[in-house]
């Protein structure tokens, strides 16, 4: 098949139809930079298949479509096509009816490619393929973009392997091994995945069974729960009802109770108006006197200020008047300073014109003596280059020599050490294809006991199931009870332990009295109302507290009708006589009629904590000891919550017995299941291992007979290679015994750099002193510029001399006038401070008086506002308590409807029905009702979720256990297969790698040779045994140099080394088109011949044509024809084509 035209449609910059010509011999392609010479080969490369972006110089693939300039819309799509003569019919079969292809790539935005041959559409596999048969394609190494070449220079030797790889055409090869092995990963994931599942299979097996025995246990419990709740909704349906008629009757007698408490807060309110009405004229008379003292005390700030200004401008005033005088002498000093630096500027100017005269005569002479010195440098530094040059040649001549001397010889001691290092591979390879023999056929031994070790496994594994499933019941039981007895005994214990804390944070540090106290339940708030804070301190002899005093005869008894709140307080002894002056009244209007009857020291309390003092004090409820009630309250729960909680802990204690006995055994069961699990799994896996050994084993036999053949090869080839370098060293021994002898030419060269040496000293002090008196004119020059910008300044500052004198007297005149002025102000504010005194006193009189009026209204009010308090007070009471019992007569209207709503909603039935049902007389209590709801409920929320399916849930995992056994076998067979088609694909690879170096090796080498004309290059395979994992290293001798690695070469020497490379790949399997885009651009003239001649050379030899891309003009005269690639338009490629053969003839 043979490349025709190429042709392009809004493909990148080729926005309009372009077709490149592509002819046998070389087709050259020419244009600036960034003129779209290199879209052609992508464009190329597009069509063969290219699915990259980044090959593209793209981000995606849609930015080959043109995407528009400032004078062109953007394309909506890119095509390429390519015309190919398939008149030899090479085609693959489906393709091969015609004598001529068409293949197009069509892309549209947000819709993909599309691939068309000969109008028909295709797969991009069926393009890649078929280009892939002809010896090339998108990835072929004949395609050579910009930066290849240094790619391939600078790339590893195991990278460098891809030349073999593409010349063997292995690449299909590798393409199928990495599919199989990508198959094998895949066989061998699902294959540990079925295992994991299969293990999966067996736990959910068991758990399924005991799941069903849970579900039987979970309807049992369902049904007692359903009779139970019925019983309590209607055992709270009849309380609920008899809630209600009880909050009837106490919301009549309450309400009752607030109307006449609404009438005594409105005889206060009136009480507490009138004496606010008295207040307004008060408080006018303390604003009117308040306001006339400010006013007067504001006045004796001001004149405070108005003083404090006049001091302060009299003293800014003097300095003024001091400054001027010392402007006025300062200006007068400089008119005299200006004066002189005027003479002095005259007289610089005079000196610097007399030093300038004759100045450009000396600076010609100076220039005239520096360039004859110069000459003579250039001429003797010519004549030690040419020296120099001979020297170096001859000197090179015999380096080179030695050189190749040295390399020859040690390449010949290296194929000796390597031809040995082969003899001893091709044993140890032979040893090891008899180990890995030997290990198959223990491997397939081993693999049949392991498949026994695994049934039996397998039914132990079955037996200790079952024995788990039953301790697994028995200790659910258990478990269920003890949550119960532990719930309880928890929440006990929480409770003892929050009022613990409670009661050590209320207690205070130093040994309080609080701590040491203990009250009947019920009398904490007026324990704390009557002493409050006082608890807090300590009973001690000495500092503050309580002391211990004998009772006193003469202490006064407590009104009657009060209770001693001492009979229900056990404290220390010291607060006995406290205690005895404190009583408890019935309620608060008690307390209120018996306070004018207490006694000094005396004082009453209420239950709820109202507090009434012998000297008028009353604190209500809320207001008096509330910390020391609460402490206290807190004391007497923590005592009855503590008793609770110890027998809840024996009830737990027990239920924990029973549940640890049932969890050992399970845990005896469920260890047994689990080393019977174990044990399966490791049989599972023994086996696993054993048939992966198996497959390893053979897979290392192919291996090792795969490297005896590979170091037969190498022995073989170094044996030659030892050879080949005895007989080159005899030769470049003789060529270097021929050289002649280079000390003379040495001699000639240090005589020619002593007299260059001489000459540039000569020529540099000539040069120095004309640089200097270039400097010395400059720096007069500049000096005389400065001196007449001087002159100017000191002439205007005299001018304006005269005009700042005036100016300055005339300020000075005016600051003394205003100086006298401001003298004569402090007399006058001393006079106005003393009449401003005397209204302060008067002002300071009638604000006393207006203040101790509207004190005494003050407290007139305060107190009818604080009868008006109390009888709001109690009117908001008996107002709450009112509302309490409206609520509460709500609340028991409300819970009858919802209970007889939730029988009908939750037991779908009516009152009467349920009545029918249940013996109304014989119901247990709500509370044992609910505790065994509780109970009910607790046991089957410890059942967990409960699966009712589990019996047809088990007969389906059964059935998909067998399919994965049987899926298990499959998968173990496919990994067999697999790994002995990798072996075959390697050892193919292998052979066919070392065939293609072969004729890669013997095409490099003659290629080298034919570009650089003479010297010496070949291909080592380095870093591995194994020609697969092996890298490829170049080693090249240019003539007249040492043998060395191509990153050692110049940059021209290792782009030809590298085209040698690329030529000789490409004569091993040769293109049907080559394209090189600029790899002529690191040569010289003398290099880009020689490439020229190649391509010649490769005309002739083969009949693939060449797109050549260049800048060089040798490289454009050597081309058949020419393609020109201009962009007239910003953005947008145009081609013009000339055949030059052509042109050469109509020339001629």
């Amino acid at each position: 098949m043979q490349f025709d035209r190429l042709r392009l449609n809004g493909f990148k910059s080729f926005v309009d139809p372009t077709e490149l010509v592509i002819r046998r011999g070389l087709t050259g392609v020419v244009g600036p930079n960034g003129c779209g010479k290199s879209n052609l080969l992508e464009a190329l490369r597009w069509v063969m298949g290219e699915n990259r972006p980044t090959a593209m110089r793209g981000e995606g693939m849609e930015d080959v479509i043109f995407a528009g300039t400032t004078r062109r819309p953007a394309r909506g799509h890119a095509e390429v096509g390519l015309a190919i003569d398939n008149s030899a019919r090479l085609a693959p079969v489906g393709f091969n009816d015609s004598d001529a292809l068409e293949i197009t790539r069509r892309i549209t935005r947000d819709a993909g490619s599309a691939y068309r041959i000969n109008g028909r559409e295709v797969r991009a596999r069926d393009v890649q393929m078929l280009f892939a048969d002809a010896s090339t394609g998108s990835q072929s190494p004949a395609l050579v973009r910009q930066g290849q070449i240094s790619e391939l220079i600078n790339a590893k030797p195991k990278s460098r392997r891809r030349v073999l790889e593409e010349a063997a055409g292995i690449g299909g090869l590798y393409q199928r091994r990495h599919e199989a092995e990508l198959k094998l990963n895949g066989a061998e994931q699902n294959l540990a995945r079925v295992d994991d599942t299969l293990d999966q299979l067996s736990t959910q097996a068991a758990a399924l069974a005991r799941q069903a025995r849970t579900a039987a246990r979970y309807r049992e419990i369902g049904a007692a729960l359903r009779v139970a709740e019925s019983a309590l909704l209607y055992r709270r349906w009849a309380d609920a009802r008899a809630a209600l008629e009880q909050a009837q009757a106490t919301l009549a007698a309450d309400g009752r109770a607030a109307q006449a408490a609404e009438a005594a807060a409105r005889d206060a309110s009136a009480a507490r108006a009138a004496a606010e009405s008295a207040l307004p004229p008060l408080r006018e008379e303390d604003a009117i006197a308040a306001a006339i003292r400010t006013r007067a005390m504001a006045e004796t700030e001001s004149l405070d200020d108005a003083d404090a200004r006049a001091r302060d401008a009299i003293a800014t005033l003097s300095a003024r008047l001091a400054q001027l005088d010392r402007d006025i002498e300062r200006e007068a000093a400089l008119n005299r300073d200006a004066g002189e630096v005027l003479a002095r500027l005259n007289w610089e100017r005079t000196e610097l014109e007399k030093a300038h005269a004759g100045h450009d005569d000396r600076l010609a002479a100076a220039e005239a003596a520096a360039t004859e010195a110069a000459a003579a440098l250039r001429q003797l530094e010519s004549r030690l280059g040419e020296l120099t040059d001979e020297s170096a040649r001859a000197a090179a001549r015999h380096q080179s020599a030695e050189r190749l001397v040295l390399d020859l010889r040690a390449m010949r001691d290296r194929a000796a050490r390597a031809q040995a290092e082969a003899a001893e591979a091709v044993r140890r390879a032979d040893a090891a294809g008899q180990q890995a023999a030997a290990a198959l056929q223990q491997a397939q031994a081993a693999q049949q006991g392991a498949a026994d070790a695994a049934s039996a496994a397998e039914a132990r594994l079955a037996a200790t199931e079952a024995a788990r499933a039953a301790a697994a019941d028995a200790e659910t039981a258990a478990r269920t009870a003890r949550a119960t007895a532990e719930g309880e005994s928890a929440a006990l214990q929480a409770e003892c332990a929050a009022l613990s804390r409670l009661v050590a944070r209320g207690r205070a540090e130093g040994g309080a009295v609080l701590d040491e106290i203990s009250v009947a339940p019920g009398s904490e708030a007026a324990l704390g109302a009557a002493l409050g804070d006082e608890l807090r301190l300590p009973a001690t002899d000495s500092g503050p507290g309580w002391r211990s005093l004998p009772a006193a005869a003469d202490d006064p008894a407590l009104p009657d009708g009060a209770t001693p709140l001492a009979a229900q307080v056990q404290a220390p002894a010291a607060l006995a006589r406290r205690l005895a002056q404190i009583g408890i009244a019935p309620d608060t209007a008690t307390a209120a009629q018996m306070q004018p009857r207490l006694r000094p020291g005396q004082r009453l309390v209420t239950a709820a904590g109202d507090l009434f003092r012998w000297d008028g004090l009353v604190l209500p409820a809320g207001e008096a000891g509330s910390a020391a009630a609460l402490h206290l309250q807190q004391g007497n729960r923590l005592k009855d919550a503590t008793a609770l909680a110890e027998a809840a802990r024996a009830r737990a204690a027990t239920a924990i017995a029973a549940h640890e006995t049932g969890r050992a055994a399970l845990k005896d069961a469920t260890a047994a299941e689990t080393a019977a699990r174990d044990a399966s799994r490791a049989a599972e896996r023994a086996l696993s291992d054993v048939s992966r050994a198996a497959t390893r084993a053979e897979s290392e036999l192919s291996l090792a007979q795969g490297r005896t053949e590979s170091a037969r090869a190498e022995r073989a080839r170094h044996e030659g290679d030892q050879a080949d370098a005895a007989r080159r060293l005899a030769e470049a021994e003789a060529a270097l015994a021929a050289l002649p002898d280079c000390a003379e030419a040495a001699a000639a060269v240090e005589q020619a750099k002593t007299a260059v040496e001489g000459a540039r000293i000569a020529t540099l002090t000539r040069r120095g002193a004309l640089d200097e008196l270039r400097r010395e004119g400059s720096a007069r020059v500049k000096r005389l510029q400065e001196v007449s910008r001087e002159d100017s300044g000191w002439r205007l500052r005299l001018e304006q001399a005269g005009t700042r004198a005036a100016e300055l007297a005339a300020r000075r005149s005016a600051t003394a006038a205003e100086l006298a002025e401001a003298e004569a102000l402090p007399e006058t504010l001393t006079a106005q401070r003393q009449a401003l005194a005397q209204r302060m006193a008067d002002a300071d009189a009638r604000v006393t008086r207006a203040r101790a009026a509207l004190a005494a209204a003050d407290a007139a009010l305060l107190a009818a506002t604080a009868a008006e308090r109390d009888a709001e007070r109690a009117a908001a009471d008996a107002r709450e308590t009112r509302a309490r019992s409206e609520a509460r007569r709500d609340a028991a209207l409300e819970a009858e409807a919802q209970a007889s709503a939730r029988i009908a909603e939750e037991l779908d039935t009516t009152l009467a029905a349920l009545a029918d049902t249940l013996d109304p007389a014989a119901l247990p209590e709500p509370a044992q009702l609910e505790t065994d709801i509780a109970r009910l409920r607790s046991q089957r929320d410890a059942l967990g979720a409960v699966n009712l399916r589990a019996d047809a849930d088990k007969s389906e995992l059964e059935t998909e256990r067998d399919r994965l056994s049987a899926e298990k076998q499959d998968l173990t067979e496919a990994i067999r297969k697999l790994r002995g088609g990798i072996g075959s694909l390697n050892r193919e690879g292998r052979e066919r790698l070392l065939a293609a170096f072969d004729t890669v090796n013997g095409n490099f080498t003659t290629l080298f040779t034919h570009l650089f004309g003479g010297g010496e290059a070949r291909l080592v395979l380095v870093e591995s045994d194994d020609p697969l994992e092996a890298g490829l290293e170049i080693l090249a001798q240019p003539p007249g140099k040492k043998l060395s690695t191509l990153s050692l070469l110049s940059g021209g020497e290792q782009t030809l080394t590298a085209l040698a490379l690329i030529f000789a790949v490409f004569l091993a399997t040769p293109a049907p088109i080559c394209v090189l885009d600029e790899v002529d651009a690191p040569l010289d003239d003398a290099n880009v011949a020689r490439f020229c001649d190649l391509l010649d050379e490769m005309t002739r030899r083969t009949d693939t044509r060449f797109l050549i891309i260049t800048h060089h003009a040798v490289t454009m005269s050597r081309m058949d024809r020419l393609f020109g690639v201009t962009m007239v338009e910003q953005g947008v490629s145009q081609l013009v084509s000339v055949d030059l053969k052509r042109a050469e003839a109509l020339v001629a």
